[in-house]
């Protein structure tokens, strides 16, 4: 491919019936801005990624792509995938037929105006641009607390991400064959990026409020996903436990010498709720470490299996119907 202007735009969607019409009809001006200004090759294409919706999204995408297959292309996944699964279905679709592709979702609440800064970043030489937020002004207290502790926490486990970035971000064709060569079935694709290297950078913007519709992100998925990025990058919990049954082993023994110096001082009559506070105790240190254990077991139970991530079930790119299964 001699031209290296080719952008894809991947925006993964799953039930977004009510914001996807005006996520495409902005994301159409800001192309025919951007292939006005020479930035982008007029053969360039925005991609969305059906994730399985129970809504009219695929019907809205086939509607898109009738009307302008010159713009619009759509892929169809057999069944609900997950965001960070359609996120990578789209990416590796379009891997060999583009240049760069930008990922962003569809809600409308990545700025669409710091598109030409990512473009200009990479034909600057960068093979990797991010969308930062550079504030936290739209959320609430819980939603900017939880969101900053995480990638806080995230950093202190020893996974590199980038502070304040989501998946808004560009990627070269170059990174997308390297990203191809990760093959774990525990997607976090905010730590799998870093890990590629060549020469990135970050465009800083300001997040919008959803245009409509709910967020597909609940506080319980939100959970979740953490902790998958942690698990998924970081062995530091399991040194944790380590690092925890050598202090108990430490306290229990002093706790032994405690005792036998009582024993033998004369007041043997031990309190009720001090063995009771310890046991408890112990005992929940114990299951945490069984369960921070099983998290990492079931990780690698998943990778044994070596299922699909994803299944394409119909990929629509100027007028032509593929299949793919992966």
């Amino acid at each position: 491919m001699n031209n290296e202007k080719i952008l894809y735009m991947v925006v993964p969607c799953y039930n977004e019936e009510a914001v996807l019409p005006e996520t495409a009809k902005r994301l159409k001006e800001k192309y025919s801005s951007l292939i006005e200004r020479n930035l982008i090759s007029p053969e360039s294409r925005i991609v969305f990624v059906n994730d399985g919706s129970k809504d009219k999204t695929w019907d809205i995408i086939q509607e898109l792509h009738n009307s302008d297959s010159a713009t619009f292309s759509g892929i169809n996944l057999a069944r609900n995938s997950g965001h960070q699964n359609a996120v990578l279905a789209g990416l590796m679709t379009v891997k060999d037929i583009c240049s760069m592709a930008i990922t962003m979702d569809a809600d409308l609440q990545d700025d669409i105006n710091a598109i030409d800064a990512m473009v200009e970043k990479y034909h600057e030489g960068n093979h990797v641009v991010y969308g930062v937020r550079s504030a936290r002004n739209n959320d609430t207290f819980f939603k900017k607390f939880t969101a900053e502790g995480f990638y806080k926490f995230m950093s202190a486990m020893g996974a590199d991400v980038v502070y304040n970035h989501a998946d808004f971000r560009l990627m070269s064709r170059r990174v997308l064959q390297e990203l191809a060569n990760y093959r774990e079935v525990n997607l976090f694709l905010r730590g799998m990026v870093p890990l590629i290297g060549f020469q990135s950078c970050s465009v800083y913007y300001e997040r919008a409020e959803r245009f409509a519709g709910e967020s597909k992100y609940p506080l319980k998925k939100m959970l979740a996903f953490a902790v998958n990025g942690i698990t998924s990058f970081s062995t530091k919990p399991l040194k944790l436990i380590t690092t925890m049954g050598f202090i108990m082993s430490i306290v229990s023994f002093l706790a032994m010498l405690w005792t036998i110096i009582v024993k033998f001082a004369g007041a043997s009559e031990l309190g009720w709720s001090s063995t009771v506070c310890s046991i408890w105790f112990i005992g929940g240190l114990q299951l945490l470490a069984l369960g921070i254990i099983g998290e990492y077991v079931g990780k690698i139970y998943a990778e044994v299996k070596q299922r699909p991530r994803y299944i394409v079930a119909e990929f629509i790119n100027n007028s032509e119907k593929e299949e793919k299964e992966k």
